[in-house]
C-alpha cells in the first residue's frame, strides 16, 4: 500500500482566521489529510466543517472524536454531515479517550472501554439518518493501542489510528490487524538539533499523556518503565518525539512506513514557542 503523509494538530490556540490559514497551508504543501484532536476545546465536527469550507482538496479527519461524549446517533449525524458537505473528504476517527478526560474532568462513567466501543459501533450502524447521505460510506478508524482494540478496528472498521507510539508498535499493530487494514500512525516531530531544547519541549508535550493508563500500558509493552515515563527520561522522550534535522526526522517517518503504516501523521511541534504553536518552517520542510 502507498504510504500517505498527513498532518495532525491540536489547533485550539489558533483563532478562526489563523486556523483557516493553517489548513490552507497544509493543503498547499500537499499533505493528504489534516487530523484534528478533540480534548476540551472546539467541537471537532464544527471545526472540520469550517476547514472544509476554506479548503478544496484537503482530506479531513477527527483524531479522535470521543465516543463517551456523544450518543452514537449524534456521532453518525456529525460524521455524515461533514462527509456529505465536503464531498467525501472526511474520515471519522473514534476513540475512548482516557478516564482522566472522560471521568475526572467530564464526570462521565468510564468502564470497560473495549466492550463500550463494540456496543457503540453496533449502535452507530443501527442509528437512523434521514438527510442526504455522503456519496460513499464514511471511512472509520479507531484509536487503538492494545491487541484487542486493534483486532476490533480490523474487524469492524477501516483501520486504526495509534497515537504516542513507536515504529516497533507500528509493526506490532500491523501484525495484529493483518495486511489490509488502514494504519494511520501519529508521530510528533521537532525540527531542531538542540537536544536540551528538544527534550524539554517534547517532555512538556508528552507529560500530559502520562496520566492515561492506556498509554502507560502501551509504553510498558514497548520496554519503558515507570521511571522512564514519570521522569520523562531522554530515551522515552526521544522515542515519542522525532527531533533533529530533516534527514533524522525523515528516517523515523520511514521506519513507520517500513513497519506497515499506510498513513504517517506528523504533529509538528515548535521547539521554542510553547505547546500548541505551529512551526511552519518544519511543516514545509517535511511536506510530502
Amino acid at each position: 500500500m502507498a504510504v500517505e503523509r498527513s498532518c495532525w494538530a491540536i489547533p485550539d490556540a489558533l483563532n478562526g482566521v489563523d486556523l483557516a490559514h493553517f489548513a490552507r497551508r497544509v493543503e498547499e504543501l500537499g499533505y493528504s489529510r489534516l487530523w484534528v484532536a478533540e480534548t476540551l476545546g472546539r467541537d471537532p465536527f464544527a471545526q472540520l466543517a469550517h476547514l472544509g469550507a476554506v479548503t478544496s482538496t484537503l482530506g479531513l479527519a477527527s483524531g479522535i472524536a470521543n465516543v463517551y461524549n456523544r450518543h452514537a446517533g449524534v456521532m453518525k449525524q456529525g460524521a455524515h454531515t461533514v462527509a456529505e458537505q465536503t464531498g467525501g473528504r472526511f474520515t471519522l476517527g473514534l476513540g475512548v479517550s482516557s478516564p482522566v478526560i472522560v471521568n475526572k474532568i467530564r464526570g462521565i462513567p468510564y468502564d470497560k472501554p473495549l466492550s463500550f466501543m463494540r456496543a457503540y459501533l453496533d449502535a452507530m450502524d443501527a442509528a437512523h439518518y434521514t438527510s442526504v447521505r455522503p456519496a460513499e460510506p464514511v471511512p472509520v478508524v479507531l484509536a487503538a493501542l492494545g491487541p484487542r482494540m486493534l483486532e476490533l478496528a480490523a474487524e469492524r472498521t477501516d483501520g486504526a489510528h495509534p497515537y504516542n507510539t513507536t515504529p516497533e508498535h507500528t509493526a506490532f499493530a500491523r501484525s495484529v490487524m493483518g495486511p489490509d487494514a488502514q494504519l494511520c500512525v501519529e508521530q510528533k516531530v521537532m525540527l531542531t538539533t538542540d537536544a536540551e531544547q528538544a527534550r524539554a519541549t517534547g517532555g512538556e508535550v508528552v507529560k500530559f499523556y502520562t496520566r492515561a493508563p492506556g498509554y502507560r500500558n502501551c509504553w510498558k509493552s514497548l520496554g519503558f518503565d515507570d521511571d522512564d515515563i514519570d521522569g520523562l527520561s531522554d530515551r522515552f522522550v526521544d522515542a515519542m518525539v522525532a527531533w533533529g534535522d530533516v534527514d533524522a526526522i525523515e528516517r523515523r517517518l520511514a521506519e513507520h512506513a517500513d513497519a506497515g503504516a499506510t498513513q504517517v501523521l506528523v504533529q509538528v511541534l515548535h521547539p521554542s514557542a510553547g505547546v500548541g504553536a505551529i512551526d511552519y518552517d518544519a511543516l514545509a520542510a517535511l511536506a510530502p
